[in-house]
């Protein structure tokens, strides 16, 4: 008897979570395929996302003077300004070696490629419009792995030059001399420092009291304090009444604030959160609707309210990572048919890179003192360790909490240089139930920044004695 569908399961986005998806259905030996409207595969996160931002920011550290000994030797300075030509030159190329990674792994697992946008027809259907016209893709399971796209900006259409949202950044003719951002979330708080590195004043409007408030707070004061110092303002419990173009010439963005503050910048980017791309799929003809975001529930299993449909990725929403969502694309296919399948490590780790860069795993000072739950601290500063002379940084702190009771460890927090991936340390340590005698008894390379982790459990050791 024919198959009645085209494939066993269809991913629509072919970002890190359809990516996943595919490739384990088809390790599963089941016909699998993958739909994505961008121009190469990889989703948001190769195109305009996560590897071309964090390309941006080596390319801004490197002309910066960041990288190296250049805060100790002045003289390696570049002492003029890059252009956004310079700063860019290296992130097509980059994109160009990810999407022939991923275009790879999906051919040599036999993942079909399907270039076009798709929408529902029915909950097994898709009707999949291609630049020759367009076409029926079925499939017995289906991941919504869809993504996310910039929310648009209040009273003004984002024109990519004077008004920009996040995935205008990578495509910049020239760099402003004075910029707003609005919105000090992860995306707004690392092209911010990026930008005010590069010696532009940067504004920060953010309506909440504190950015970034899931971080350790003494993270985030540092963060801030760093940013600071490199003429970042702060209008922190401010939100944006109107926001405009002035002709000019030059052409000028303006902000008013609530507060009746007048921001006037040579661009404004608007980072104020992104909404999930599920507006053109059609999916009431599916049986499914989105929030008011857009985003869609699922179950622990990653099914939606259609016991065939999943959903992994950013269109799920919480936590948003590329890391997390590609996790979820292989338990979303593994639950898909039925093979077992555990669900995601609660110990993730998060990397905000920002500049400085910042990576935490486990529990904060502040939710654990919510719940009443006895810790204390072992610190460790980047001056004081070897490595960190070498590269000079002076300012980055290293954080590990323990229970005062069991010395389990509990969380890890760290800002600085090569913050995210020094973090993987702890969180095997965590996610293997370890805690500070582990970390007595190691020894660690000299000269790394994993001697953090030494002097940071030795200062834990010494407040736990008494």
């Amino acid at each position: 008897m024919a198959d009645p569908y085209d494939f066993d399961l269809v991913c629509i986005g072919s970002g890190p979570a359809g990516q996943r998806a595919a490739v384990q259905a088809a390790k599963l030996g089941k016909r699998a395929a993958v739909i994505e409207k961008r121009r190469c595969v990889g989703g948001v996160c190769i195109d305009t996302g996560t590897i071309p931002s964090k390309t941006l920011r080596e390319a801004v550290v490197a002309f910066a003077g960041l990288a190296g000994r250049a805060d100790r030797l002045p003289w390696t300075r570049i002492e003029a300004r890059p252009t956004a030509a310079q700063l860019l030159a290296g992130v097509e190329a980059v994109i160009a070696r990810e999407v022939e990674v991923v275009e790879h792994q999906l051919r040599r697992n036999d993942v079909t490629m399907i270039a076009g946008e798709a929408a529902f027809l029915d909950p097994h259907t898709l009707v999949v419009h291609t630049e020759s016209g367009w076409r029926h893709v079925s499939g017995q399971n289906i991941v919504i792995t869809v993504g996310t796209q910039p929310a648009p900006t209040p009273g003004v259409k984002a024109d990519g030059e004077v008004i920009l949202n996040t995935d205008h950044v990578i495509h910049l003719k020239q760099l402003p001399r004075s910029l707003a951002v609005v919105g000090a979330g992860v995306i707004g708080i690392e092209y911010a420092s990026m930008f005010a590195v590069l010696g532009v004043h940067v504004t920060l409007v953010e309506k909440r009291e504190r950015p970034l408030e899931f971080l350790d707070h003494e993270i985030v004061e540092e963060l801030i304090h760093q940013m600071r110092n490199h003429n970042v303002t702060f209008r922190l419990g401010e939100t944006v009444e109107t926001l405009a173009v002035a002709e000019g010439p030059p052409r000028k963005a303006v902000l008013h604030l609530d507060s009746g503050k007048r921001i006037v910048s040579d661009m404004v980017l608007f980072s104020a959160g992104r909404i999930a791309a599920t507006e053109s799929l059609n999916l009431a003809a599916a049986g499914l609707t989105g929030d008011e975001r857009g985003r869609l529930t699922v179950d622990p299993a990653y099914r939606t309210a259609v016991p065939h449909l999943f959903a992994a990725g950013d269109v799920i929403g919480y936590p948003s990572l590329a890391a997390t969502s590609s996790e979820q694309g292989r338990l979303a296919a593994c639950h898909a048919f039925g093979v077992e399948a555990g669900p995601m490590a609660s110990h993730f780790p998060i990397g905000i890179y920002a500049i400085p860069e910042i990576s935490m795993v486990g529990a904060t000072e502040h939710e654990l003192t919510a719940r009443k739950v006895p810790y204390e601290t072992g610190i460790a500063r980047y001056r004081e360790i070897a490595r960190g002379q070498i590269l000079g940084d002076h300012s980055g702190m290293f954080k590990m909490l323990f229970h005062r009771e069991d010395r389990r460890l509990l969380g890890i927090h760290c800002i600085g240089t090569g913050a995210t991936e020094l973090i993987h340390v702890g969180q095997a340590v965590l996610g293997l139930g370890g805690g500070l005698d582990y970390f007595l008894q190691t020894v660690f390379n000299y000269p790394t920044l994993a001697e953090c982790y030494k002097v940071a459990a030795l200062d834990a050791y010494n407040k736990l004695r008494f």
